[in-house]
Order: C-alpha cells, then structure tokens, then sequence
C-alpha cells in the first residue's frame, strides 16, 4: 500500500510539474494565431505569384527556337526574352532554361547542344540586368520531344528552349 501512495505522489507531482510549464516564447514578434496565419498567407502567395509569372510567360514568351545545329539566338528569339525580362523584372521568381534538341545526332552531342542553347538565353537575360542567381539551365538534348515525327517540321520544334519556374 505504501509503495502504490508512492507512485501515486510521484505520478502527480509530475502531472502538475508538466502541466503548470510556461509555454515556450514566440519566434516572432508578433503574438497569436493571426501571425502563424500571415506567415502562411505569404507561402500561398508566393506560390500563387510563381503560378501566374509561369503562366504568363508561356502566354506571352512561350518557347524561342534555334536553327539546325546552331545556338545562336535570332532577332525573334531576342525579343521574346527581352519580354521575359520584363516579366521577371516585376518579381523575384527563379527560372530555368531547358535546352533541347531534335532526334538527329548522338545523345552526347545532343546534350552539349541542348546545354549551349540553355546557356545563349541564360546570358542574354543576364545582359538585360536579371541576376545569374535566379536562373537554372539543363539540357534534355533529345529526351524531351514535343513532336515525334521524322520531318523537318517536327525536328523544328523540337529545337528550343523552353522557360519553367520552378514550383
């Protein structure tokens, strides 16, 4: 009997121990649910800016393309990264670049090319002043076709780059 009063006083004295501790203090400065609340408010909207930045920039940018073999960037390529320029001037959105290639040539040489191409639009954005540090490349060299076809037509539009922002 004396050793159940004894775990018995050891068990309460515990609870009341536990239960009477100060709750720990708030990381930030602001206090109560209204502050966790804002700070998820911000995640929500960062993710709804990263969504609508990418949507405008598959309406207004889409992908620019390359001649065969090459990784130069034409007068039209130009201009449509001049207008992704100005998108990403209005945020703080990161990018990535993804070069790809049409079926022709080995996968190695493919990827080179693909990496080139992604690398030609990653400078002229950094020319038009947006940081190096918010743009990604990767090249897809073949991998990633949109078209499956064996005509020049098709090869063409495999031959781009294409512009994602990353969730």
């Amino acid at each position: 009997m004396r050793k159940f009063v004894f775990v018995l006083l050891a068990v309460l004295m515990a609870a009341v121990m536990f239960g009477c501790a100060s709750p720990e203090p708030s990381k930030t400065s602001d206090s109560g649910p209204a502050a966790d609340t804002g700070k998820r408010t911000d995640v929500v909207q960062k993710d709804s800016d990263a969504t609508s930045v990418a949507r405008e920039i598959e309406a207004k940018v889409g992908d620019i393309y390359f001649a065969f073999d090459k990784y130069d960037l034409d007068k039209t390529s130009k201009g449509k990264l001049k207008t992704l320029s100005g998108i990403l001037s209005k945020n703080n959105v990161p990018l990535t670049v993804e070069g790809n290639c049409d079926e022709r040539g080995t996968k190695e040489y493919n990827l080179a090319l693909g990496d080139k191409r992604a690398a030609a639009a990653k400078q002229y954005l950094i020319s038009l002043g947006i940081s190096s540090s918010r743009i990604s490349t990767i090249s897809y060299g073949k991998e990633k076709p949109i078209c499956t076809e064996s005509t020049e037509a098709c090869w063409a539009k495999n031959r781009r780059d294409h512009f994602v922002v990353p969730e």
